[in-house]
C-alpha cells in the first residue's frame, strides 16, 4: 500500500505565499513523475505542475513564474511553493505520484484546501 500525505494548505491574502508538501510512504521501489493538480468549485480538476524523476518540470500557463515545484527523492516528497497568490488560485490541491513497485501505478493525495482572499 502507498499513501500520499499532503500538508501546508490554508487561507492567505492575495499576494501572499504558501508552501505545500506531499510525502509518499509505503511499498515504493521508485517514483517517476510527481505533481500537483487542483480543482476549484464547479470546475474540472486541472494540472498545475509536474516534475519528472530527473527533475524536468512542466507548469500550467496560469502559474508560470509564480509557482515552483521541487522534490526530495531521499524523502519521497514533493513540494509546491506558491507565491503572488491570486483569488483564482483558490481550489483543493491534490498531490499525484506515479510509483513503481512491481508495476507502476498512479496515486493521489487526499487534497488540501488553498483559499486566497481578495
Amino acid at each position: 500500500q502507498v499513501q500520499l500525505v499532503e500538508s501546508g494548505g490554508g487561507l492567505v491574502q492575495a499576494g501572499g505565499s504558501l508552501r505545500l508538501s506531499c510525502a509518499a510512504s509505503g511499498s515504493i521501489f521508485s517514483i517517476n513523475a510527481m505533481g500537483w493538480y487542483r480543482q476549484a468549485p464547479g470546475k474540472q480538476r486541472e494540472l498545475v505542475t509536474t516534475i519528472s524523476g530527473g527533475g524536468m518540470t512542466v507548469y500550467a500557463d496560469s502559474v508560470k513564474g509564480r509557482y515552483t515545484i521541487s522534490r526530495d527523492n531521499a524523502k519521497n516528497t514533493v513540494y509546491l511553493q506558491m507565491n503572488s497568490l491570486k483569488p483564482e488560485d483558490t481550489a483543493v490541491y491534490y498531490c499525484h505520484a506515479s510509483i513503481r513497485y512491481g508495476i507502476t501505478r498512479d496515486y493521489w493525495g487526499q487534497g488540501t484546501q488553498v483559499t486566497v482572499s481578495s
